[in-house]
């Protein structure tokens, strides 16, 4: 779909070469496009309660027989057939859409335990959905694991869709790839919740061997950019992950399910988008993320939840190339926190012997002032603004 082997390890050692270091995307929640069906017996279930499943055995046919046929083995001798799988939302023979439940030697208590509990239990997703209860499907992913890191050297791995897919699964997971990998892994798992508590539930759950994408604090810049001065930036880190585990928190602003018309709509105005940048990449807390649109541009069209065709456009976030400069130059030394008022906050740090501090003011309503006491090593000092937003200096007073 995006290239073939010999591009993806071309673009791989590209980034390489420029001391980026690459993440792998691991999608294995699920499986689409078998080679072949096969007869199953299902059980209907309740879309809206997945713990309601129908005492009827369903006879029928399904697409759940994967034999790559064009690979002939070369990769793996492993075939994936309705014994993998705890559901799928198609059948045949009866035709029938919906989610049903596959009848096989793992299922028989339903679906996976360890997951988000939306929708009763969210194992299930969509398509042909893995069951991790089989004990050669989670041999076959440890075994694909080690095969995609001997071929592209990769540095870590971020999991996709992680509230689907039970806790346990991972832990042992991320203990195998860590154990073989030539070096530590950086792992960071999307596990789109708003509620705080279920992000710290799942870290405790994996024994804290990944990081996880603060949710939480996306939704807090999303209605933030939409309220403006009537939001309480003193309040913008409360119920976020990175307040209640920094060490656990990769910070994001936007990324491809939060943009306009994507499944998980919850797009940052453009002009607030430069706040929200500050507030990850100049504090010491989470590890920040920039998303790939905001510094090049990028537009498409796409269809919304009513059926018409919505042209969007993303713009370039001016000013993002030099917060990120500012991160490397400036973002250094123990970190205070100025956040006395709904429209006016700001945060220092200060500095080390190798590297000068900062000091970050943010705004959402009209000016304002801050008094910050930076220590009397600063003490007499003639500060600018490294945005260039104002071109005024300022002094600090001596001692």
């Amino acid at each position: 779909k995006y290239g073939d082997k010999a591009q993806l390890l071309e673009a791989i050692n590209a980034l390489k070469s420029n001391q980026i270091a690459v993440l792998l995307d691991v999608v294995v929640n699920h499986k689409m496009g078998a080679d072949e069906k096969e007869p199953v017996r299902v059980q209907r279930v309740d879309a809206q309660d997945r713990t309601q499943i129908s005492d009827e055995i369903i006879e029928c046919e399904a697409w759940t027989r994967y034999t790559f046929p064009v690979r002939a083995g070369q990769y793996s001798q492993f075939i994936w057939d309705y014994k993998c799988f705890s559901g799928i939302d198609h059948i045949e023979n009866p035709n029938e859409d919906g989610i049903f439940k596959i009848v096989n030697d793992y299922t028989g208590e339903g679906w996976n335990d360890q997951v988000d509990d939306e929708m009763g239990n969210f194992d299930y997703l969509m398509g042909e959905n893995i069951d991790f209860r089989n004990h050669a499907v989670t041999e076959e992913i440890k075994y694909w694991a080690r095969w995609v890191m001997e071929q592209t050297h990769c540095d870590g791995f971020r999991l996709d869709a992680v509230k689907h897919i039970p806790a346990w699964f991972y832990k042992e997971w991320i203990e195998h790839v860590q154990e073989v990998a030539p070096q530590p892994l950086f792992i960071v798992a999307e596990y789109w919740s708003h509620e705080v508590d279920k992000l710290q539930h799942y870290i405790n759950q994996v024994d804290g061997k990944t990081m996880l994408f603060d949710a939480p604090l996306q939704m807090k810049f999303h209605e933030a950019s939409r309220q403006g001065r009537d939001y309480d930036m003193s309040q913008i880190f409360t119920g976020t992950l990175v307040e209640a585990d920094p060490f656990h928190a990769v910070t994001l602003v936007a990324n491809h399910d939060t943009q306009p018309l994507q499944a998980l709509e919850a797009p940052v105005e453009a002009w607030f988008k430069p706040l929200a940048y500050a507030l990850i990449l100049l504090r010491e807390n989470g590890v920040p993320s920039v998303f790939y649109p905001d510094l090049f541009g990028a537009s498409y069209d796409d269809t919304g939840g009513d059926g018409e065709t919505y042209h969007i456009d993303m713009p370039v976030i001016e000013q993002l190339h030099e917060l990120i400069l500012a991160r490397q130059r400036f973002a250094h030394g123990v970190q205070t926190l100025f956040f006395d008022h709904p429209n006016c906050i700001a945060f220092s740090r200060s500095g080390t012997e190798e590297h000068p501090g900062c000091v970050v003011v943010l705004s959402n309503g009209d000016d304002g002032e801050k008094t910050i006491c930076l220590g009397e090593n600063y003490g007499n000092k003639t500060w600018r603004d490294f945005l260039g937003n104002r071109e005024e200096t300022g002094t600090t007073a001596a001692g």
